[in-house]
């Protein structure tokens, strides 16, 4: 328990870090085409992250369901609706990701 909390807080340590010239502010806060750029880089690998996670969760979800639904049989229907509910809400998930990649996509690249 000790070294998880102890892990967590370094990693939350080191991404405050890393993390803090993001806010850096250069000329008058325009978007050059350096950080259009990197914006649209950054959607696609938040849409990668998320829509790979959502399938592994998913995946994971399944598993468990079928080994539930295998060891009893008789609390079929009530595991299988926590199941769907559970992959909906993962989906939903990269749903939104998806979109915010769109909106980024779509205002800081008007060319499109």
């Amino acid at each position: 328990m000790k070294r998880t909390l102890l892990l967590a807080a370094l990693g939350s340590l080191v991404f405050l870090i890393l993390g803090s010239p993001v806010y850096a502010q250069g000329e008058s806060g325009v978007w050059t085409e350096s950080s259009t750029q990197w914006a649209l880089i950054a959607g696609a690998f938040a849409l990668a992250l998320a829509a790979a996670s959502g399938a592994y969760s998913q995946g994971r979800a399944a598993a468990a369901a079928c080994e539930a639904i295998s060891r009893n049989p008789g609390a079929a229907p009530q595991i299988r609706f926590t199941f769907l509910l559970g992959v909906v809400l993962i989906e939903s998930l990269v749903i939104y990701v998806f979109v915010i990649s769109l909106s980024i996509l779509f205002v800081k690249w008007p060319a499109l």
